[in-house]
């Protein structure tokens, strides 16, 4: 009898611990639908597309652009219903960003990406962004440090003091100043960071100067860049519900003066992951519904830009890439902001 009381009272505490693990639900996963997708990248049948940078057209925001890398083949710019205007080889562009320069010429639409071709020392690609004629024209391409190119991104530091990021494969993080006043571009490295382990995605707070990166297997790290040594800072951690491993792209949404929010992708449940940047907190995620557009899967790259692109998009545009498309094909997705918004109840 004992032994069937033991039993009964063990069964019990296991009832207790299950009601227990029960009333706390992992936090909603809501599926939002695509707007459009892109068409496919050119390679067929391998992990190719990677990251997308969105252009605004200030003038007519409806013909505005989005540039996406097939990191085996080369750099695609897409219009807002996914078509596809031009196509440039390179040999092995990973992640991709930009920003818009104005100096005593005009405005100069500045496209970098990080340039892995040699996998012993990283090389930054600059071109120019011709958006009369929607092609790239390559500026420049620097060999700077040592490892494997992965992520890429810009940071506009006081209104002007540009800068670019590489991270490497290895965790290291390259920060470097870019002048374009000469007759060719020129970098200063100015520091290097370090992280433990495999990073990717990056995204610059150019409002707080804080640089946001994604190590794969632990989470988000933040550097203050405004300090004269910043430290990484951790912003957010691998969880159950909110970010799986691997933490990929990084994008921002700002609002006001230093408010918004950061999105991640995480590709460990083909979902992305909003935190409030002014807070950290966890605020909710979405995936991409499985509707008149496929869902995204694997997702590496992301980029987010709020402002009026257009009556699909009058409040901003989400791009994703999306690992699987079908037929051994890789594309991009566009959703709404404002539908995200709406559906998150941000």
């Amino acid at each position: 009898m004992r032994g069937t009381i033991r039993l009964s009272l063990l069964a019990g505490l296991f009832l207790v611990a299950g009601c227990s693990e029960q009333a706390a639900p992992l936090p909603e996963l809501i599926a939002v639908p695509a707007v459009a997708e892109t068409e496919s990248v050119g390679t067929v049948g391998d992990d190719a597309a990677d990251d997308p940078a969105i252009w605004r057209n200030p003038a007519d925001p409806s013909q505005s652009l989005i540039i996406g890398t097939d990191k085996k083949a080369g750099i695609y710019i897409y219009d807002l219903l996914g078509k596809q205007k031009s196509f440039l080889a390179a040999a092995a562009v990973n992640n991709v960003d930009l920003r818009t320069i104005s100096n005593a010429s005009g405005d100069i639409i500045l496209v970098g990406a990080s340039d892995r071709s040699d996998r012993k020392q990283p090389r930054l690609a600059l071109y120019t962004l011709d958006s009369v004629k929607v092609q790239l024209n390559p500026l420049a391409n620097i060999p700077v440090g040592a490892g494997e190119a992965y992520g890429f991104c810009f940071g506009m530091l006081g209104g002007d003091d540009l800068r670019a990021f590489i991270v490497t494969k290895e965790g290291g993080i390259i920060d470097m100043s870019v002048a374009l006043s000469g007759s060719a571009p020129s970098i200063e490295v100015n520091r290097t960071y370090k992280l433990e382990t495999q990073t990717e995605g990056c995204v610059v707070d150019d409002r707080t100067g804080m640089l946001y990166v994604g190590e794969e297997n632990a989470g988000i790290w933040s550097f203050d860049l405004t300090q004269d040594n910043p430290q990484p800072t951790r912003f957010a951690v691998i969880k159950a519900g909110e970010l799986t491993a691997d933490v990929e792209g990084l994008a921002l949404a700002p609002e006001g003066t230093k408010g918004g929010y950061l999105l991640a992708s995480s590709q460990g449940d083909n979902s992305y992951a909003v935190y409030d940047l002014e807070t950290g907190e966890f605020r909710s995620r979405f995936a991409v519904e499985d509707g008149i557009f496929d869902t995204t899967s694997d997702t590496d790259g992301i980029d987010v830009m709020l402002g009026d692109f257009g009556p699909d998009y009058p409040g901003g545009i989400f791009v994703a890439q999306d690992g699987d498309n079908g037929g051994g094909t890789q594309n991009f997705k566009f959703l709404s902001w404002d539908a995200i918004r709406k559906s998150l109840n941000l």
